[in-house]
């Protein structure tokens, strides 16, 4: 048989035929191949609404992969390249924080026992997922000798690139966000006022623009606010003030643990049902209630050059009461003892817990102490004149596993002890007729359920699961104790309701009195919009919806 032409030498018989083609590229069509598999598991997730999809850089990915190159090695190089290009593509779409967050947080993940690191990676993966990607791969097996199946996935993705721009198409699966969080005291409980109240309509529209505006007018209305306080009257019971920081709960946590009916919460004097954390790491936390004199900060304003007035302790000292600090940890992790001295204020050493039992250690194999153990210790220790005192507890921190057992402690396991052995000491101290003001104040939840954005335990976000948390007051050694149910706050609050509750405390005689003017004590506490952040990552409401900043990058509604 003659061919056409002659073929040259060194030339393969595919190229030659190729080279005389009236379209030689159109042969170097190879589709897309296990990429199939890649795009069909991503489409997958997102109509499930596991992750979020831009279309249009996954169709410059696609094309990307289908350029006809005519020598093979290319072809294979180009595999290689897309891999992490791929990666980097995927990462994207999912509603996980951007990857600098996760690079800032390296120094952390170093400190972290192997153990506990395996237990964080067997979060991310869903074994759910696993199993219907293998499912899916079998199948891509089983029909691609017989289909092409490059065309209907690039269709696929050309349909969700244009879809949005035709009137009526579809807008993806994303779940419109919810005024209530799941979990939230209001559909926990069914209790009236503990939920999120009805939010009327914005004046503007969601931009950026009006929600930066926003937020700046929230810092300026702050910087003007503090607490004002006044000497204590002459003659006025004395009276010890306990700050007890929880780290690891909120509201959410306590109603997946199953523990809302917990007698410490009904003897607690006040509740407040709608407090915010404003933050969901400890360091900051802390910080933002020993500067809780002050109206709420940006997360960059608590470091540095901070007022000498927004000093709640520095306030308390002037008025007779003397600092004091316990951990029930050795403060080490994330140099958290010394952010409380040199940029709260505290400038007083921690407790010694030389000599005392360790019952459970921390995800950095750190010893973690008995809450009870501490408390009584404190009080033993106690000087005579009126005390202040800082109580950090990581009693409820992921990744604590009890001293001679396996695996991790269970968190309702936990919070159980936890409660129990702050309920006991409060009524040590009341059967003891001591006169105290005890401030449940936790740092910010355990992210126990997770989200589209975060997997369990994943704190990056400080989205409102995570800062509602249960704040609590009992004034123990009143003349005449409360009866019934405790009082609650309902509107919206945070640190400064706390320092000006504490403020009228210290002003009055509560203690010397037949019983406490619980209306005037209460009345009229700032209200402090749900504002919350975390370093480079502000969440913020607007119209009832939540919207998230990352990295100082434009506003987005929060996946719910």
């Amino acid at each position: 048989m003659l061919w056409p032409t002659r073929i040259r030498h060194g030339m393969s018989q595919t190229e030659s035929i190729a080279a005389t083609s009236p379209f030689p590229v159109s042969r170097y069509w190879r589709g897309l191949g296990l990429w199939n598999l890649y795009f069909l598991c991503k489409l997958g997730l997102y109509w499930q609404g596991a992750i979020d999809f831009d279309a249009l850089s996954n169709l410059v990915f696609a094309a990307f992969l289908l350029v006809p190159l005519p020598p093979l090695w290319l072809h294979s190089l180009r595999h290689l390249v897309a891999i992490p290009i791929g990666v980097v593509l995927f990462y994207q779409d999912t509603w996980l924080p951007p990857f600098e967050r996760l690079l800032a947080q390296s120094s952390q993940v170093g400190a972290m026992s192997p153990a506990y690191l395996l237990e964080l990676a067997s979060r991310i993966v869903s074994w759910h997922w696993v199993g219907a990607f293998f499912v899916l791969a079998v199948g891509y097996g089983f029909v691609a000798p017989w289909l092409r199946v490059t065309v209907p996935v690039v269709l696929a993705l050309v349909w969700l690139g244009v879809a949005p721009l035709v009137p009526g198409g579809i807008s993806g699966p994303v779940r419109p966000a919810q005024t209530v969080s799941p979990g939230s005291p209001a559909q926990a409980n069914g209790v009236t006022g503990r939920g999120a109240a009805p939010v009327p309509a914005p004046a503007e529209e969601a931009s950026d623009s009006v929600l930066d505006d926003r937020l700046e007018a929230f810092y300026a209305d702050e910087r003007q606010r503090y607490t004002a306080f006044t000497e204590r009257p002459s003659g006025a019971a004395p009276f010890d003030i306990l700050f007890l920081n929880v780290c690891s709960l909120s509201w959410d946590d306590i109603a997946v643990a199953g523990l809302e009916d917990h007698p410490l919460l009904d003897y607690l004097d006040v509740v407040f049902d709608n407090f915010n954390s404003a933050t969901s790491y400890s360091g900051p936390a802390g910080l933002r209630l020993l500067q809780a004199s002050c109206g709420q900060p940006s997360h960059e304003a608590l470091y540095g050059d901070v007022p000498a007035r927004c000093y709640l302790f520095d306030n308390l000292a002037e008025l007779g009461f003397e600092s004091s600090m316990v951990l029930n940890h050795d403060g080490h992790f994330d140099d958290y003892l010394t952010l409380l001295q040199r940029e709260g204020g505290l400038d007083v050493p921690a407790m010694s817990t030389a000599g005392m039992d360790v019952p459970m250690v921390a995800f950095d194999d750190s010893p973690v102490f008995r809450d009870l153990t501490m408390l009584r210790e404190w009080e033993a220790q106690q000087s005579e004149g009126p005390e202040v005192m800082f109580y950090n507890t990581v009693t409820l921190h992921d990744g604590n596993r009890y001293v001679g057992q396996r695996g991790f402690a269970e968190y309702d396991v936990r919070l159980r002890q936890l409660f129990d052995d702050l309920l006991a000491f409060l009524k040590q101290l009341e059967a003891e007729g001591r006169r105290v003001a005890v401030f449940m104040v936790p740092e910010h939840g355990a992210a126990l359920r997770g989200d589209r954005m975060q997997f369990a335990g994943m704190r990056e976000v400080p989205n409102p699961l995570i800062t509602h948390v249960p704040v609590g007051v009992k004034l123990i050694g009143l003349e005449t104790p409360r009866q019934g149910e405790p009082r609650h706050v309902s509107e919206p609050s945070s640190y400064l309701a706390l320092s000006e509750l504490t403020a009228r405390l210290v002003g009055s005689d509560v203690f010397g009195a037949a019983s406490p003017d619980w209306s005037t004590l209460l009345a009229d506490l700032p209200v402090t919009p749900s504002i919350s952040e975390n370093e480079a990552v502000v969440m913020m409401p607007y119209g009832g919806v939540p919207y998230i900043r990352l990295q100082g990058d434009g506003w987005m509604p929060y996946p719910q």
